[in-house]
């Protein structure tokens, strides 16, 4: 999609998939028991990919590191660690806590804020332990980074009547938990 009709095309496409995603179960299922897991497997797998690229946050490496898997593995039968491991050094980041909640966890990572005295107090929910994954938003019409975890965190001085939006690219919830 994208190389036909365009980056925004493209994302457009594959958020529109999330419709079909039913999170009933983890796309990875029980391993040694004959078990399938998913059938979340495409849609979701295809929205945790469109996340980690917004995560890299560098089409070029992205498609480096795409490629790199090609070559690496190449004729290969290889195993989930392999790949998870490869992603996560190629990336330059620690992704165990992304892939445990993305592959083997059915729940939606939740970012909930709010807003007191100017600042923005916010964490990450309904997640696996350990999971910090950066997310992209726009603070009052400005586009920055956050860098979530579960512990409450605090971003000062965001302005009057503030407004937060995420990135719709980040295959996550936000709620705005105002106290």
């Amino acid at each position: 999609m994208e190389y036909y009709y365009g980056k925004k095309a493209g994302s457009e496409y594959i958020i529109g998939t999330r419709k079909g995603i039913a999170n009933d179960f983890p796309i990875i299922g029980k391993y040694d028991v004959n078990d399938k897991g998913s059938t979340d497997m495409y849609p979701k797998g295809g929205n945790m990919l469109h996340t980690l690229r917004q995560i890299v946050n560098d089409d070029k490496k992205w498609r480096s590191i795409l490629r790199g898997l090609n070559s690496t593995f190449y004729h290969q039968t290889v195993t989930t660690t392999q790949i998870e491991d490869y992603l996560s050094e190629q990336a330059g980041m620690d992704l165990n806590p992304f892939f445990n909640q993305y592959l083997r966890d059915t729940r939606i990572p939740k970012l909930e804020y709010y807003f007191e005295n100017n600042n923005l107090i916010y964490h990450w929910t309904n997640c696996v332990s350990g999971f910090n994954i950066p997310v992209k938003i726009s603070l009052n019409g400005v586009e920055k980074w956050l860098k979530p975890e579960t512990d409450w965190k605090t971003e000062v001085n965001v302005g009057i009547n503030p407004k937060l939006m995420i990135d719709s690219n980040f295959y996550v919830l936000g709620i705005n938990i105002a106290k």
